[in-house]
């Protein structure tokens, strides 16, 4: 949720604080600001040109904080969202207004977003890292959440995605930090993705034992159902795989997803059916216990995982990766060079782009190619699908938006009322109640209004 006019910024807020739900508040940037384009962004507030989220690098630093004024406390925390490679103008310019929460990633914000050096970018994330983390001095606890298990969002096999977040956990906390949360986005196989929650967790309880941390789920980044029925469906799976693998926060999308840019409301309304679908999985009898997979040390402090293989990846995709240097900024920019970190499907000039990816007709993400990472071997169970041509690769692409469409089309889809019981004849994911705080209207431009003074 960004939006360049301080008044509508505030009002969002207010609305999103206010939600029947247990709520973060989000600053999202303009992309001029995200690619440090100052100059474009004051012409374009100069010009009444419309933006794609607040320049907070741009509005004068007394009008920020009077949007913050009496919405943001200790209950209501604000996370400045951006997409950076070189973040440190961002970091300035949060901290300059009292904020002390953002995301990102030296690799997770280079690789997908731009096509800035990622030696370049590993070195502008360790300033800013060093810069949030001075402000401890005075008595702040700074918040860095890393978003590597997000890369590409869709068709990167989840070791992968847990050997990133990881990884830039750890060069977070290398540079300073100490309050952390570690990102996974929801793929197509509800099994596989609660595993990889699950060893997520695990590592980083086990390589981050000295830092608070916690993790968080995004709700799916790929082709979005079409339908409002299939995207209320795919974001209460979302809500429950959440409650089930332990995250302690959800990043949710809205019905809007596959459209355009989405309101205010429709933003709550996204955030009030996530906390009613949370609710209702954690009244559900616990399920049986799984034993964990067993472990055996490997000599690099990783040690080694079975099950179907994900933790055996991802241990060894990170024990391959602080090997090569004590600095993790150099590993991971050797690491790279080296291929023993390959995102599939990446374009961008340091990615080897050897990996390639299949889906599996139950959803679960398998590797077709591993290129030179160190993991060949570690999950086969036979022989490895075919690489997609482009007809597979679109296929696979939209497989969640179909199935999901073709759920909310079937006729026996119900919603859980309430109570959590099944309610025939209700919209699907249907939550009663509204908003407390009224939201603004579904309008996509407001005319310019000044902030006055806020309480």
């Amino acid at each position: 949720m960004g939006m360049a006019d301080p008044l509508r910024m505030r009002d969002g807020l207010r609305a999103t604080r206010d939600a029947d739900a247990v709520t973060v508040g989000t600053i999202t940037l303009d992309s001029y600001t995200r690619t440090g384009d100052l100059e474009a962004a004051r012409r374009a507030l100069a010009e009444g040109v419309g933006l794609n989220g607040y320049p907070i690098a741009t509005h004068p630093v007394d009008t920020t904080r009077a949007v913050l004024r009496g919405v943001t406390d200790a209950r209501f925390p604000v996370q400045v969202r951006h997409g950076s490679a070189m973040p440190e103008h961002i970091v300035r310019a949060l901290l300059s207004v009292g904020l002390d929460a953002t995301e990102g990633g030296p690799v997770s914000y280079c690789l997908p977003y731009s096509r800035t050096p990622l030696r370049e970018a590993v070195a502008a994330w360790q300033r800013s890292c060093e810069l949030l983390a001075s402000t401890r001095e005075y008595g702040a606890e700074p918040h860095l959440e890393t978003f590597g298990g997000c890369l590409m969002g869709q068709l990167c096999p989840p070791s992968l995605l847990i050997a990133v977040s990881v990884l830039e956990a750890l060069f977070f906390r290398q540079h300073g930090l100490t309050s952390l949360s570690l990102s996974y986005a929801q793929q197509a196989d509800p099994r596989q993705d609660e595993e990889a929650l699950t060893v997520l967790g695990k590592l980083a309880g086990e390589l981050l034992p000295d830092v608070d941390h916690h993790v968080v789920l995004y709700a799916y980044m790929g082709v979005f159902p079409r339908s409002p029925g299939g995207a209320r469906l795919l974001l209460e799976d979302a809500a429950r795989l959440a409650v089930r693998a332990g995250a302690a926060r959800l990043i949710v999308k809205t019905t809007a997803e596959a459209h355009r840019i989405p309101t205010v409301g429709e933003n709550v309304r996204a955030l009030e059916r996530a906390a009613a679908a949370a609710a209702d999985e954690r009244s559900r009898p616990a399920p049986t216990a799984v034993p964990a997979p067993h472990e055996a040390g490997t000599g690099n402090g990783i040690g080694t995982g079975t099950g179907t293989g994900i933790e055996a990846e991802a241990r060894a995709l990170i024990g391959a990766v602080l090997e090569l240097d004590a600095d993790i900024g150099r590993a991971l920019v050797r690491a790279f060079a080296a291929g023993y970190l390959d995102v599939p499907y990446c374009l961008h000039p340091d990615n080897a782009g050897r990996a390639r990816t299949s889906l599996a007709p139950d959803g679960r993400l398998l590797w077709s190619s591993v290129g030179s990472m160190p993991i060949a071997g570690l999950a086969d169970d036979g022989p490895r699908p075919p690489i997609l041509g482009s007809a597979g690769l679109i296929a696979a692409l939209s497989h969640v938006q179909r199935t999901y469409d073709d759920r909310a089309a079937a006729p026996s889809v119900v919603a859980p009322s309430a109570s959590g019981a099944a309610t025939p004849g209700a919209a699907p994911g249907a939550v009663p109640g509204t908003p407390r705080t009224p939201v603004p209207p579904p309008t996509t431009s407001t005319p310019r209004r000044e902030l006055g003074l806020t309480t």
